[in-house]
Order: C-alpha cells, then sequence, then structure tokens
C-alpha cells in the first residue's frame, strides 16, 4: 500500500491506477504487489484573430458556420497555462445557458473567483500537485487557474472567443477578433505553469475534463520521442476517445528536420502549422519613390514622414564602424551563416540607429520580427532594388512607415519552417502530421498586465498579441472539430478527423501546390503538412469518412508488438483482444516504408494496405479512384469503383504499392482520390513513400 502523504493524484477515467513520490525502494516493493501493470517517470511538459476565419473560408452566409450555429453548446476542454477571464473576448452576449449534461465547476484561487466564469467560459480548474511534488518548497505566483504566462489566454480565445470590435496588436492585424467556434463554450484546466510543468498535472486534467463531460480536447503541448506506452496524452486521451471527445493536439516546433514530431498518436489528430495571406509590415520609401514593403512588427511611434539617410554595412559584422554610424538607416546583407541574422541583429541593436533594414530569405525572420527597435526585414528581390539604390545615389534617403497590414499574400499558405515533421516516432505506420492550420501571426486574446512587446527598455501591454507555432494550429482545428461535433454529434472522433483530412487543400492560392519554407519552398510533402490545409467548409460534406474503432486501435497496439502490460497502461483493462494485431490501421492516409539498407540491388517488395470507407454523402454514389504517379513506384487500387445503394454503407478496397526494397529518394508522395461520378465529393489521401529508418 502507498502511505496518504505520497499520493499526488489517483485518476478516474485515463488510468487505472495513480501518481505518487516514491523513493527508488518504494518503486521497487510496489512492482512486486500483486495488480502491480507499469509505472512511468513524471517528465516535463513543453508548450508547442482577425482574419484566420476568412483565410479557412468561414463565413455567416454559408458553409459549417450558420449549420453548426457557430458552435453553439459544444463544450471545448483546453489543458495549458490558464485564463485571463476579464477578456473581452471571454464575454457571454447573446448565449444561451449552459446545458445540464455539464459537470465542471470554476474553481476559486488566487485572485480568481467563481464568478469569474460565465456562459462562455463555463469552467475552470487547476493542477499543481505534480508540481509541488517535485519541488516541495515552491511558492506558486499565482495558485488559480488565472493565466501568468498568455499562452492559455491565447489559445483558447483562438478556438471559441466571442467577438471583440477594434482588436489589434499595436495597430498591426486591426479588426473584430473572434474564435473559430464563436458560440461553442470554453473550460480552462491549467497544467501549465511558470514554475514547471509536469505529466502528473496534465494527466489529472485531462481526466477531470473527461469527468466534467467535454467534447472536444485542445492540447497544445507535448512531450519528444516517447512511446504510447510512456506518453500521458497518449495514455490519457485514449481513455476521451472511448468517450467520443474528439482530441486536437500540436505537431511540435522542431522543424525543419525530420523525424522531429511530437503527438504521433493514432488516435489523436497531429497539426502542423502554416503561414496566412496576411503579413504585419512596414514599407521602406526610397528617395527615387520607389518603395518596397518588407516584415516587421516593431509596436513604437516612428516618424513615418521624415525621411533618414540610409547607408549599406553589408554583413553588418563590424560593430566598431557600426557604432559610428549616427542617425541613418542601416541595411544589411544576410550571408546566411549560422546564426548570421542573429548576429546582426543584435550587432544594429547594440549599435543603436534609427533603423535597421536587414535583407534575408531565411525563416531565421520570424524570430526577429518584434523587434524593440525599428527594424524591417527584406526579401532578396526587394532588398536588391534597396542596396541598387543606395549605391546609385550620392546622398540616398528613405523613409519607413510602420504598423501596416497586407492581405492577399501570394503565395499562400506555406508551409512554416519551425513545424515539426514525420515520420511519427512512436507510430511510424501511421503517417502523420495530420493537417495543417494557421500557425504563423495569429492574432487572440493576450492578458493586459503581461508584456506584449518591448520599445528600446520599454515594455508594452496589449490585450491581443500576435504569436506563432503550432501552439497556435492547433486550436483553430480543434475549433473546426467542435463545428463539425454540433452538426454531427455522434460521428466518432476519426470520423471527424478523417472529415477534415480528405477534404483538407494541397493548392496554394496561386493554383501551385503548397510550398514548404523549410525546404527552400519546394513543394511540400504530408510529412511536413499532412493531408494539406484544412478546409472547414468542405469538411461538412465529405461523401466518404475512414472511420475507427477503439478495438482498431487494439489491434494496432498489438501490431506494435506492445506486451499485454503496456497495452493496459493505454486501455486500462486486461481483456484486449490481440487476436487480429495489424500496424494497417483504417486510416485516411497511407506510408510505406522502403528502407532495408542490405536489400540485393534491383531487389523488390510490396506493400499492402486494406481500407474501408462509409458513405455519408448521397444515397446512392459511385466513386472512381485515380492516383497520382509516384516516381519509381507501381501503385495500383482494388477495386477501382466503389457502388454505394444506402448512406452508411460500407466498402473495402485494397492499395497496393509496389517498388525497390531500398527507395533511392528519401520521400515520394501522391495522393489517392475517391471522386463521384457527379464530382460532388473528392475524397483525397496522401501517400508517402520513405526510405527513412526510425531508430529507437
Amino acid at each position: 500500500t502507498i502511505p496518504f502523504s505520497k499520493l499526488i493524484y489517483t485518476y478516474n477515467h485515463v488510468i487505472q491506477g495513480f501518481s505518487a513520490s516514491l523513493t527508488p525502494a518504494e518503486l521497487e516493493s510496489l512492482k512486486n504487489t500483486p495488480g502491480y501493470v507499469s509505472s512511468v517517470k513524471d517528465r516535463v511538459v513543453k508548450v508547442d484573430t482577425t482574419h484566420s476565419f476568412k483565410f479557412l473560408g468561414l463565413n455567416s452566409g454559408t458553409g459549417v458556420w450558420p449549420v453548426s450555429r457557430f458552435g453553439k453548446d459544444v463544450i471545448i476542454g483546453v489543458i495549458d497555462t490558464g485564463v485571463w477571464p476579464e477578456s473581452e473576448s471571454f464575454n457571454d452576449d447573446g448565449m444561451s445557458d449552459v446545458t445540464s449534461r455539464w459537470k465542471g465547476e470554476c474553481e476559486s484561487g488566487t485572485q480568481f473567483n467563481s464568478s469569474m466564469c460565465n456562459k462562455k467560459l463555463i469552467g475552470a480548474r487547476f493542477f499543481n500537485k505534480g508540481l509541488i511534488a517535485h519541488k516541495p518548497n515552491i511558492t506558486i505566483s499565482m495558485n488559480s487557474t488565472r493565466d501568468t504566462e498568455g499562452h492559455g489566454t491565447h489559445t483558447s480565445t483562438t478556438v471559441a472567443g466571442t467577438y471583440v470590435k477594434d482588436a489589434s496588436y499595436f495597430g498591426y492585424a486591426p479588426g473584430t477578433a473572434r474564435g473559430i467556434a464563436p458560440m461553442a463554450r470554453v473550460a480552462m484546466y491549467k497544467a501549465i505553469w511558470e514554475e514547471g510543468s509536469y505529466t502528473t498535472d496534465v494527466i489529472a486534467a485531462i481526466d477531470q475534463a473527461i469527468t466534467d463531460g467535454v467534447d472536444v480536447l485542445s492540447l497544445s503541448l507535448s512531450w519528444s520521442q516517447v512511446e504510447l506506452y510512456e506518453d500521458p496524452v497518449a495514455i490519457a486521451t485514449f481513455a476521451a476517445i472511448e468517450k467520443n471527445i474528439f482530441v486536437s493536439t500540436s505537431a511540435g516546433n522542431a522543424g525543419p528536420d525530420v523525424e522531429t514530431l511530437n503527438n504521433g498518436i493514432p488516435w489523436v489528430i497531429t497539426v502542423a502549422a502554416g503561414t496566412m495571406d496576411r503579413d504585419c509590415s512596414a514599407t521602406l520609401s526610397l528617395g527615387n519613390k520607389v518603395s518596397v514593403n518588407g516584415l516587421a512588427q516593431y509596436a513604437g511611434n516612428f516618424s513615418s514622414s521624415t525621411e533618414f539617410p540610409i547607408v549599406f554595412m553589408d554583413k553588418c559584422d563590424e560593430t566598431t564602424e557600426l557604432e559610428t554610424i549616427k542617425n541613418k538607416i542601416i541595411v544589411c546583407q544576410d550571408p546566411y551563416t549560422e546564426d548570421s541574422l542573429n548576429d546582426q541583429f543584435n550587432n544594429i541593436n547594440l549599435a543603436g540607429n534609427v533603423a535597421g533594414v536587414f535583407i534575408s530569405n531565411s525563416s531565421d525572420v520570424y524570430d526577429h520580427l518584434k523587434s524593440s527597435f525599428p527594424a524591417i526585414f527584406l526579401q532578396e528581390k526587394d532588398g536588391a532594388t534597396v542596396v541598387d539604390f543606395i549605391k546609385t545615389n550620392t546622398d540616398p534617403k528613405a523613409s519607413i512607415v510602420f504598423k501596416k497590414t497586407i492581405l492577399g499574400v501570394e503565395p499562400s499558405p506555406k508551409v512554416t519552417s519551425y513545424t515539426s515533421r514525420g515520420p511519427s516516432y512512436s507510430c511510424p505506420s501511421v503517417l502523420k502530421p495530420d493537417i495543417m492550420a494557421p500557425g504563423d501571426s495569429v492574432l487572440a486574446a493576450w492578458p493586459p498586465n503581461l508584456e506584449a512587446a518591448s520599445v528600446n527598455d520599454d515594455l508594452m501591454y496589449s490585450k491581443f498579441n500576435l504569436l506563432w507555432g503550432t501552439s497556435m494550429a492547433c486550436p483553430h482545428v480543434s475549433g473546426i472539430g467542435a463545428l463539425l461535433k454540433a452538426v454531427y454529434p455522434n460521428w466518432s472522433p476519426a470520423a471527424i478527423r478523417s472529415a477534415l483530412m480528405t477534404t483538407s487543400d494541397q493548392i496554394d492560392n496561386t493554383g501551385s501546390p503548397i510550398k514548404d519554407i523549410g525546404r527552400s519552398l519546394q513543394p511540400a510533402d504530408p510529412l511536413a503538412m499532412g493531408a494539406g490545409h484544412v478546409n472547414p467548409n468542405k469538411a461538412l460534406n465529405p461523401g466518404l469518412i475512414y472511420d475507427a474503432t477503439v478495438q482498431d486501435y487494439i489491434d494496432l497496439l498489438c501490431g506494435l508488438n506492445f506486451t499485454q502490460k503496456q497495452i493496459k497502461t493505454i486501455t486500462r483493462t486486461t481483456s484486449n483482444n490481440c487476436s487480429n494485431p495489424s500496424l494497417d490501421l483504417n486510416y485516411p492516409s497511407f506510408i510505406a516504408f522502403f528502407n532495408d539498407w542490405f536489400a540485393e540491388p534491383n531487389s523488390t517488395t510490396m506493400m499492402e494496405f486494406r481500407r474501408t470507407v462509409t458513405n455519408v454523402g448521397d444515397e446512392r454514389s459511385t466513386y472512381k479512384a485515380n492516383v497520382t504517379p509516384l516516381t519509381g513506384l507501381k501503385v495500383t487500387v482494388e477495386p477501382d469503383t466503389l457502388v454505394f445503394k444506402t448512406k452508411y454503407e460500407k466498402k473495402s478496397f485494397k492499395l497496393r504499392i509496389e517498388g525497390p526494397k531500398q527507395l533511392a529518394d528519401a520521400v515520394v508522395f501522391g495522393y489517392l482520390t475517391w471522386e463521384d461520378s457527379g464530382k460532388k465529393h473528392v475524397v483525397t489521401s496522401p501517400i508517402v513513400a520513405t526510405s527513412y529508418k526510425i531508430e529507437k
């Protein structure tokens, strides 16, 4: 038995067990007790809009917004850093009374009382027993659900914030802010703390959210490179899936390298980050009346009408010389060596001057947009215009106008450089990530007492902030999942995920394949963006869905050769049926590994996938298969025609990929589409063949 004083949490849903603070000897003793299954060491947790709804095609007149009544009454649980309840984004104007099925609470704590919840923010709980067990002498600065970091306020209002007029980030990205599901309800479960964050608290938060009755869980957090039976998100969310709760997670921010993806969990949706067609920018006007636009998020005031001398200092690496230049705009050319842009930025900052102009196509510019001094970042082609102007004029001058917002940027979307890439470490046989959503410069609510920017040495505060990351992409998909949940309350989480994936876009706003910033704007592959960029209105009517049951996931766990104890850690039962172990989950995507390094030259192999689709479209419909060519591989579909006579009828098919045992290329990809005769539905699934080998 465990002494009561050692217990941290006992869990009701996600695990048949508890968390406790034990010595090594006590743990060994526990392992010898009857009923012991497994134990996992507590781990540290990482946390991974006025326009994004328009970019996603959401509108009040047609599509999923009006059909779902804007997500009315769907309850979204967010596991994060807490909330700022006074934010206008949590106002409950026009919202009906909270449904009686809601069992949650609004817990009081430091600077937070139960009256701060309303019909929008319907629940607020906090979990830090695990943190305290790790740091017994800790003083928690804000022992309540109040947000002291901003991350949770931002993600929860991205997913379901209500309408707030005249929102902006110091004049950038102005407009009426709203969440993706503006009539849905939010419950915040604070398990991420300034003082540290641990597995035990996150599991307790998810466990409580299931008890309270959430419909959707939004998790912008992750662990790196862990097996499913050691991953608290995987373990806890399995119980959520059993309760028909849709779970959305972030892919992580460790790109552009491959095999960096987190949350490669087969029963959740894993979200990558893309750009929008909006840039926060500044305009540099040259003395010859030529102007160029560049990226900028400088929050201070700047004398836009004044022309200043402008000088080109090439690499900007001569700090002594930079310090002698006064009252001028300094232009720097990125030499693209390691940390070169960062070094230039710091050199100009330390030297002090009117403004810095940085010419760089590097994705590192995004790390410096919120500059504490006036700074603008130009693409190479625009930078060349500026440098030519300086070199061909005896007294070159220029002016800068900040706080501009450009819409309709092409091409968009693009895959961000930082978004983590597959294949998944924990389950390579399931292609991850699943989907891409806006993650760059997303505007959402922010605690007004937290720094949103700095100008020189002065801190700046705002009720809204622009943040980037897969943490920002995840709540977009959580919100869209909530919209579909409102329309199809009985659909499984797998059905909703399938609808989102098979209707996503692979083409950008110029009509070309979506490009990847992390791959020098080459066409993005599914290891970076999943099935494509999410399209909420198309997801409303997917035609066919790839569904999956709890038993399908158990078959997968058996196929991964997990022991019964390891499987029980996830499923919480010993009666796991492993009579049909299979790595071939009924998933709306395909990944095949051709990585036999010791294969004989010219030797080939064939991989077969079995899939079952359910007709959720027209009663009588015929779908024909089409596969885009995959270089060096032969792909066949049998049968290549599916005839449905009734709604919810199921049909199965096989997809075979034949090719060399050792693929020459790292990644070859294409798409399987099922198209009905009236071209009303086009059901698209990515196919990836790769020579990557997951080392464990």
